[in-house]
């Protein structure tokens, strides 16, 4: 089910894509050449093949993600949000592969110590899937908290990173 779509007010173009992935399907939308948002379905949903050339490097960097052969993103990004949101969000990307922080060293990493809350709301409106990698962040007790698309997708992503990685912890236990 690709779409694209030319909104007459603001000559917004979006190309919409769905992507079968080993947790649900993706779904990848593209707006004026950035990809503003990766979200997971529980639902099944039709996946037809495009021919945007961004939703295709899209896809293909997904599927070296998750066979292992991917750990950072190469892809223009730029999702709705405000300054302190997408300052929240460009932190995310400064967590390495396979690593994981929690929510008070994240709120410490960004000078606002006091923040914790409204950092974790943040993370919680990323509309980047995988890209942004929210799951990286935990609960201050190693608990997964807080992950729009479930905590169990949560566990398999620090699950299958664990793995490619080979280090520390392989099987997380909430």
């Amino acid at each position: 089910m690709e779409n694209q779509q030319l909104n007459q007010t603001d000559q917004l173009i979006t190309s919409i894509a769905y992507y079968k992935t080993p947790v649900g399907v993706a779904r990848i939308i593209a707006e004026d050449g950035f990809i503003a948002s990766i979200s997971i379905r529980d639902e099944e949903i039709e996946v037809v093949p495009t021919d945007d050339p961004l939703l295709l490097k899209t896809i293909q960097q997904l599927n070296e993600y998750f066979a292992g052969e991917r750990k950072e993103f190469d892809l223009p990004i730029k999702q709705h949000g405000t300054l302190f949101q997408q300052e929240v969000w460009q932190q995310l990307l400064q967590i390495d592969y396979g690593t994981t922080i929690t929510y008070g060293q994240q709120s410490r990493l960004m000078n606002n110590p006091l923040g914790i809350r409204a950092i974790a709301s943040a993370n919680g409106k990323n509309n980047l899937w995988i890209i942004v990698p929210c799951h990286r962040v935990i609960g201050a007790d190693g608990s997964l908290t807080g992950y729009a698309g479930g905590l169990w997708r949560k566990k398999w992503l620090l699950e299958h990173e664990a793995r490619i990685m080979g280090t520390g912890q392989t099987k997380l236990d909430f």
